[in-house]
């Protein structure tokens, strides 16, 4: 059965190759992508890259996906650290056991959903990110991946291909 992975943009300031290398590597592995957004129409990378996603977070039913991948970037925490809707979609998966995935600062978003108490994950290192985390209670790893059962976090841009890897590696089993 084909494996359905939902990924979770800022409408702006995603971080372009936290996006594309996770994708690329995950369809070049036969999962189906679909991308999501908080508001319709073209969402912008921090670079310029602009995606036009498949459905916005308001329209997602979490039942239909193996594993949700939150990118990063700056806008990840205008957009997404404090969106209900977000922390709902990451949780519904979470308790079906399904895969949930964020790189970059987008780990905050599983912190603030509850998801990452007593575990281990690792994050874009400001003051802001590790408090976050702190205060999520993960076990903070400076590792560029880490994987802590169905919860994968990667630590930002230099770890993309890896990130999509793990994530590829996790669904494949």
């Amino acid at each position: 059965m084909e494996k359905k992975a939902l990924m979770i943009i800022a409408p702006r300031d995603f971080r372009d190759e936290e996006y594309q290398e996770p994708k690329a590597i995950l369809e070049r592995e036969g999962v189906k992508v679909v991308v999501a957004s908080t508001v319709a129409g073209t969402a912008r990378g921090m670079f310029g890259t602009q995606v036009t996603p498949d459905t916005t977070i308001d329209e997602v039913n979490p039942t239909e996906f193996d594993a949700v991948v939150v990118v990063g970037g700056s806008g990840s925490q205008t957009h997404l650290w404090n969106n209900s809707k977000v922390h709902k979609i990451v949780q519904a998966l979470h308790t079906k056991g399904g895969l949930v995935a964020a790189i970059c600062i987008s780990p905050v978003v599983l912190a603030k959903a509850g998801l990452l108490k007593g575990r281990k994950a690792t994050v874009f290192r400001t003051a802001t990110t590790i408090n976050e985390l702190k205060k999520g209670g993960a076990v903070i790893s400076d590792a560029p991946v880490v994987v802590d059962g169905k919860i994968i976090t990667g630590r930002g841009p230099e770890a993309a291909r890896e990130f999509g890897l793990k994530i590829a590696e996790s669904l494949s089993r």
